[in-house]
Formats: structure tokens, C-alpha cells, sequence
């Protein structure tokens, strides 16, 4: 069973309740790798979203990934990845072989 959208909760920047500034981490098999916050983005938000619409539809579960803050390091088979954006959701994917 694929887990890794299971907790996600649809966002769209039009919304009142979408969080502008969010916490985001990334564990894995247990051990913090990232913590950063969305205030961080060289781009804001909408930015991003305007941006990205212009070169391809985006369709509500989409998801946007615009490069990664510090922490960033392999993951091999068998490791357990849990990621999270505050007010946003939670995702956990296990690593397999290609």
C-alpha cells in the first residue's frame, strides 16, 4: 500500500486557512535531516504556483517540489522517510529498490 499521500489535505493559495508561513521537516529512519519554514522560499508561495502554472496545469493533489533546504544526504533500501508540513499534512514512504 502506498503511504505516501495518505495524510495529505488539499491546499490552494486562495484558501483563508492556507498557511503562507509553515514549519517542514524530514526524518529519516527516526533522525531529524531537515527543519525549515516556508518564510524561507526565495520565491513566495503564489509566486511559485503562478510560476509553475504557466509551463503546466496544475490539478487540486498536485504537488510542487522546489529543491530542498540543508540536510539533504542518500537514502538507501529499507529506510523510512517521514515528512511533514505543519497545518498542511504528513507523509511517510518506504525506500525500495529500483
Amino acid at each position: 500500500m502506498n503511504q505516501a499521500l495518505l495524510e495529505l489535505r488539499s491546499v490552494s493559495c486562495e484558501r483563508d486557512d492556507a498557511p503562507l508561513f509553515a514549519p517542514l521537516s524530514l526524518a529519516v529512519n527516526g533522525e531529524a535531516r531537515q527543519n525549515a519554514n516556508t518564510r524561507d522560499l526565495v520565491l513566495g508561495l503564489g509566486t511559485l504556483v503562478e510560476l509553475a502554472s504557466s509551463f503546466y496545469t496544475l490539478l487540486p493533489g498536485d504537488i510542487v517540489l522546489t529543491g530542498t533546504p540543508e540536510g539533504v544526504g542518500p537514502v538507501r533500501p529499507g529506510d523510512v522517510m517521514d515528512a511533514a508540513i505543519d497545518g498542511i499534512g504528513a507523509m511517510r514512504v518506504e525506500v525500495r529498490a529500483a
